[in-house]
């Protein structure tokens, strides 16, 4: 548990921030969540792109739609939206200043952007309600519920909801006391609170429970966790692999994705939901 914990204590820059020139992508824009992977010998920003695609075909995104991006990040995912979905009204809010200043600089065409967290959309003056809000890699970050709240807040009536998050497999519930609460420490250190965490059902009934429905919840665990951390070894063979704290978090990154994947206890998740009218 120590190696994850140094990840917070080392690094100066912000908790959620990451090297992505050190994964494979050096773009003004660059992506930064955990990609969706076919094989290790994918590249990252395809990984990643791929990872955006099967959410967005879980809400059905297309070019009409007022979309609204959460935890954009870098940034990538705007200029994909644009290019690849026709997508012509973009709004994102996104909590690290340095990539809503590089955002800005390198896409002007955005309708929007909030330097807010996403839990805080109540907040915002939008001048409309989305068709589609999207959160890539982020979510389970947050309490469920506050999640929920905030994101519906901001949806039209009938507006798709998609995004990603960790829930808690059968075989939780066999562990002990002292198991689970050597997980709780795991995952804090990656900045995830266990007891935000539930089993598929409670999930559903969450989602149920905050006036959403048509509700699908996948398991894409082996194409993330597994997905990511192989890379990261594959990357780290090489002779030309980076060292430092950037490279630090990236590998530590990668274990915990190996150990949860390994353990089977937990599950990354893909969710889409349709609001209620």
């Amino acid at each position: 548990m120590k190696w994850l914990q140094a990840i917070r204590q080392k690094l100066p820059r912000h908790k959620y921030a990451i090297n992505a020139k050190q994964l494979g992508d050096d773009a003004e824009l660059a992506w930064s969540n955990l990609g969706y992977w076919e094989d290790a010998t994918s590249s990252y920003p395809a990984a990643c792109r791929q990872l955006a695609d099967q959410l967005a075909q879980a809400v059905s995104l297309n070019a009409s739609d007022r979309l609204l991006d959460l935890g954009c990040g870098q940034g990538a995912s705007l200029l994909y939206w644009q290019q690849h979905y026709q997508v012509q009204h973009i709004e994102a809010v996104e909590l690290q200043a340095s990539c809503v200043i590089q955002i800005q600089k390198y896409f002007p065409q955005i309708t929007a952007i909030y330097p807010q967290s996403f839990l805080n959309l109540k907040q915002i003056p939008f001048k409309q309600r989305f068709d589609v809000v999207l959160c890539i890699d982020a979510a389970y970050h947050s309490n469920l519920n506050s999640f929920l709240d905030s994101a519906g807040s901001v949806l039209n009536s009938k507006g798709r909801l998609g995004f990603h998050y960790l829930i808690l497999s059968e075989q939780w519930l066999k562990l002990t006391a002292l198991q689970q609460q050597k997980y709780k420490w795991l995952l804090k250190a990656a900045d995830v609170n266990l007891e935000h965490l539930m089993t598929a059902s409670e999930l559903e009934q969450t989602l149920q429970n905050h006036d959403f429905s048509d509700i699908k919840i996948r398991d894409i665990s082996k194409a993330v966790l597994y997905g990511f951390a192989n890379y990261v070894q594959h990357l780290q063979q090489s002779p030309q692999q980076s060292t430092g704290l950037d490279t630090f978090k990236i590998r530590m990154t990668a274990k915990l994705c190996q150990q949860l994947y390994q353990d089977g206890l937990l599950n990354y998740v893909q969710i889409s939901v349709k609001k209620n009218a």
